[in-house]
């Protein structure tokens, strides 16, 4: 996923980069009864940017939009914080030969308006999702689903309008028929953009986008673009994941060093990660409130293969300039050791990841320089880094390319983006004029989804449009693998073999810094790197 937290994306990616517009901590509804530090009494606060786009969870994959969709909708399951599955709408997910699977749901279970979540609102919602015509953001994940290529062709309009391999058994029963065996298919479904969607959708999905209905552990109240969402708790939630507050304020902030001092302050509950400056002192100023724990995500420095810079560029190049990067120095002073120097492509954390036996994410300045005189060089003999102000890049950004300039002699400057929406609209359009700032949490805890997501051709979170067919036929091959475990032993192999094509250049695996002010308590942490919002409460 995208995050500023991109499994998302990073902001994050996610939960680096945050929103667009400042949001004081006296905004939202103090003028109304009840309130208490400019929110509802018994609410909690967050920072949480401004979504890319409307709230409808196949049309979202950053991690802004992500925090608001996870309050409002709730899929088949979920993972605890080791990354095992957990049942939430589903009864239960099997398959007998991983290319059949027979979904059973929990009865009971009703959407805001109290309409009944049954297997149609299930089948119903994927198939419009996949559709064309319907443009969502998240599409491609349901590729692996027979008849997917007739409701989402390559070229021209749809031969169908549901997918052949969702069938409809009873009111809490269905099947889905994959083109091929894949053992981890399950894992997949716990990303939300798998959630349901009650019948009102279908009457007008873009005010449905701006006004959600959905059937998780929070209802919608007010959307104040680039400023605040309020979601209010549903007292008839059958999930495991029940509010234990009365309800969640997302506020937006232009910087995180505003949303800092207003947890300092107490104008707002929890952030989601301390910006640079904060670092050194955040652990002394909120006390039992700091928070920092490793979780499944990744940055890495993204080239975009359509630009005049990178296209066709030699992968020695991307192997130099990596090797022109002093990770270790950079994550321990700029970073302040929040940051671990990366080996591979995935993180730790999730099924596969390994520490890959090479040096190309060692810093090396002599074989650096010389791997990019090998490669043909950088054209231009410079190159730029966009990344969005509002997520707290700039100071490594800075770092990282003045290692660069400084052992190889190849420019290399920032160009920043006011903020995580801006920097997403660049990459989705296909604006980038050299590399991005690419950060990755996990969606599902299988090494695939760092892989398969990003550098497949065509992956819709493939921003850099790298595109190799040897890379995805092995990709294509390890989705087939007979079990689990040889499927996540085959995406090993295609971690390897991403080195010599360099889709990306690897720095640091995530941890999370942020905290809670002193007004709340039982703020965890969910293997995504989540604050857990639906079990925060306040004192």
């Amino acid at each position: 996923m995208r995050g500023a937290k991109s499994a998302k994306w990073v902001a994050i990616a996610t939960a680096v980069a945050l929103g667009a517009t400042a949001c004081g901590g006296s905004d939202g509804d103090s003028g109304n009864k009840g309130t208490k530090g400019g929110k509802p009494e018994g609410y909690v606060s967050i920072d949480v940017g401004e979504p890319q786009k409307p709230l409808i969870p196949a049309d979202t994959n950053e991690s802004n939009g992500s925090y608001v969709i996870q309050s409002l909708f709730t899929q088949l399951l979920d993972f605890d914080g080791d990354g095992n599955i957990v049942y939430t709408n589903a009864e239960s997910v099997e398959s007998a030969d991983s290319k059949t699977w027979t979904v059973k749901l929990n009865k009971g279970w009703k959407f805001h308006n109290g309409e009944d979540v049954t297997a149609k609102s299930y089948v119903d919602a994927w198939n419009w999702y996949a559709n064309i015509k319907n443009n969502q953001q998240n599409s491609f994940w349901f590729q692996d689903i027979k008849g997917y290529d007739d409701v989402h062709p390559e070229k021209g309009d749809p031969k169908a309008e549901t997918m052949s391999g969702l069938k409809i058994v009873d009111d809490h029963t269905f099947t889905i028929e994959l083109k091929y065996t894949m053992p981890y298919f399950n894992y997949k479904l716990g990303y939300t953009t798998w959630a349901p969607l009650p019948k009102v959708f279908y009457d007008d999905p873009k005010a449905f986008g701006q006004k959600p209905v959905g059937n998780g552990p929070y209802t919608f109240e007010k959307w104040d673009h680039k400023k605040l969402i309020q979601v209010k708790a549903n007292p008839d939630y059958k999930g495991p994941n029940k509010a234990a507050n009365k309800g969640v304020q997302f506020k937006a902030y232009t910087t995180l060093e505003a949303a800092y001092k207003d947890v300092v302050s107490g104008n707002l509950d929890m952030i989601r990660q301390v910006g640079p400056t904060d670092l050194p002192k955040y652990k002394q100023d909120l006390g039992d409130g700091a928070i920092e724990q490793p979780y499944a995500a990744i940055q890495t420095l993204t080239p975009a293969f359509y630009s005049k810079t990178f296209k066709d560029i030699d992968p020695k190049v991307l192997q130099g300039l990596s090797m022109a990067i002093d990770r270790d120095t950079i994550t321990k002073t700029v970073l302040n050791n929040t940051r671990t120097p990366a080996k591979s492509f995935t993180p730790p954390g999730v099924k596969g990841n390994q520490d890959l036996d090479t040096d190309v994410f060692t810093y090396n300045p002599e074989k650096a320089k010389k791997l990019i005189e090998e490669g043909g060089g950088v054209p231009g003999n410079k190159f730029t880094v966009q990344y969005n102000t509002d997520g707290g890049h700039k100071e490594w950004v800075t770092a990282v390319c003045e290692s660069i300039r400084k052992n190889t002699g190849v420019e290399c400057v920032g160009d920043p983006k006011p903020d995580f929406a801006t920097d997403l609209e660049a990459r989705d359009n296909d604006q980038v004029k050299g590399m991005y700032r690419g950060g990755w949490v996990a969606d599902y805890p299988v090494n695939a989804n760092f892989m398969k997501e990003l550098y497949h051709t065509t992956a819709e979170a493939n921003n850099g449009r790298f595109s190799n067919k040897e890379i995805d036929a092995l990709m294509n091959e390890a989705d087939k693998a007979k079990s689990l475990d040889e499927s996540v032993k085959a995406f090993q192999e295609v971690e390897k073999k991403l080195v010599e094509h360099m889709p990306a250049i690897p720095l640091w695996y995530y941890r999370i810094n942020g905290g809670h002010g002193k007004n709340v308590d039982n703020v965890n942490v969910d293997f995504h790197g989540d604050l857990e919002v639906w079990a925060v409460t306040t004192k």
